[in-house]
């Protein structure tokens, strides 16, 4: 895709540059039956792991040896874990299943960007995009089906939310990109490709905070994908009641969608600051885990033409954040179908950045990846849709 003239214009010079690898869609490939009433035991904690495995007639000791074949390994297949023996294995199989997403598309950007919209067991459909950089690859992971939160700039905002992603949902996204890429077992530190987990696809975290919270337990185990908590940043919109328990549980990278320096622009962007407004966000930043040692939080800012982008905006978000150890990632608004928002010049971008740098805080621009295939910051949907009779516990 090809951005609107006028906007962003900045994107044409740097997509002169890239690779010319062509869009691609691979084939779905099929999961076990919608039919089958195996448990997957992806999802599960280690303590339910054991629990599950237990109460199947198994040995307790057999749990860490199916966790490793599952995480460390990417193992799918029973039959492959070769450290247990034939019959155990044979009743592994007829009771359970090691099971990912179903790939419905797979799409390639000429930046290298990835994106894969998956498809679950009830036929909701979620999109999973892994942003490759040089040293590192950062996977943007879904936490909803569709998103409760209307941020008028957000085209997941455009869905209504069908239901919450359960932890096997949220992990086997993580997966689905490491086999894509080929990479099990579980490589070294300085090797790997994905290195990193942003949960900042469709969605909000905090609204499913417990699915998310097991999952990420489950990546952060040193014996499975084994992902060091400074490599996973959660992204909220500003559930602020939450913004704690994030860091009692988890002690991840926050990361906070603001986009705006008062009540009065917010409210509009992002509808839940009507709820949690500005102040009462900042607070519970200022007391949040990170913000005490050496990681800062990193505020979100899309920049979108003639609301949010002026030097005195600038100067504003400097006073607001001095505050907290903060640091602010400033998005060119990704344009969408339907968007109402158009993204701000370049030139406008970069004397934004600078009042924010020199007035002490860190502010880099970032480069949009993945539009041409929908896949950058703000552009996800699927089609899933939720019945009017149905319910979503938040």
């Amino acid at each position: 895709m090809v951005a609107p003239e006028g906007r962003c214009d900045y994107l044409t010079a740097s997509m002169a540059i890239l690779p010319t690898e062509p869009l691609q869609i691979v084939e779905p490939r099929t999961p076990h039956g919608r039919n089958d009433l195996r448990r997957n035991l992806i999802g599960l904690s280690r303590d339910d792991l054991k629990a599950t495995l237990v109460e199947a007639g198994l040995e307790p000791f057999r749990a860490r040896q199916v966790w490793q074949w599952i995480y460390w390994h990417g193992v799918t297949d029973f039959e492959r874990m070769t450290n247990i023996a034939k019959k155990t294995r044979d009743r592994l199989a007829e009771l359970f299943v090691v099971a990912r997403p179903e790939i419905v598309t797979e799409q390639r950007s000429v930046d290298g960007t990835r994106k894969w919209l998956l498809r679950f067991p009830d036929g909701n459909e979620a999109e999973t995009v892994n942003i490759p950089e040089q040293d590192r690859g950062s996977v943007c992971v879904s936490s909803q089906v569709g998103c409760t939160l209307t941020c008028t700039f957000c085209h997941t905002g455009t869905q209504p939310l069908v239901r919450n992603l359960t932890p096997d949902e949220i992990v086997g996204q993580f997966m689905v990109a490491r086999d894509s890429y080929g990479e099990w077992p579980t490589p070294t530190e300085t090797t790997r490709m994905l290195s990193n987990i942003v949960m900042m696809g469709m969605g909000e975290p905090l609204y499913n905070f417990d699915n998310v919270a097991t999952a990420l337990k489950i990546v952060m185990d040193e014996q499975g994908i084994a992902l060091s908590r400074r490599r996973i940043t959660l992204s909220t919109s500003g559930v602020v009641p939450m913004i704690a328990k994030v860091g009692d549980v988890l002690d991840v990278n926050l990361a906070v969608s603001l986009h705006a320096v008062s009540d009065e622009v917010r409210d509009t962007l992002v509808p839940i600051n009507k709820k949690w407004p500005i102040a009462e966000l900042l607070a519970a930043c200022a007391a949040y885990p990170g913000a005490r040692n050496s990681r800062r939080i990193t505020f979100e800012y899309a920049m979108l033409k003639g609301i949010n982008d002026s030097d005195a905006d600038a100067r504003e978000l400097v006073r607001i954040l001095k505050p907290i150890h903060a640091k602010v990632n400033l998005i060119p608004f990704n344009p969408w179908p339907g968007a109402p928002y158009e993204c701000s010049s370049n030139n406008r971008i970069h004397r934004f950045a600078e009042i924010v740098n020199d007035g002490g805080l860190s502010a880099p621009v970032r480069t949009p990846r993945g539009r041409d295939i929908f896949a950058a910051c703000g552009q996800l949907k699927s089609a899933s849709q939720r019945s009017r009779r149905e319910k979503v516990l938040l």
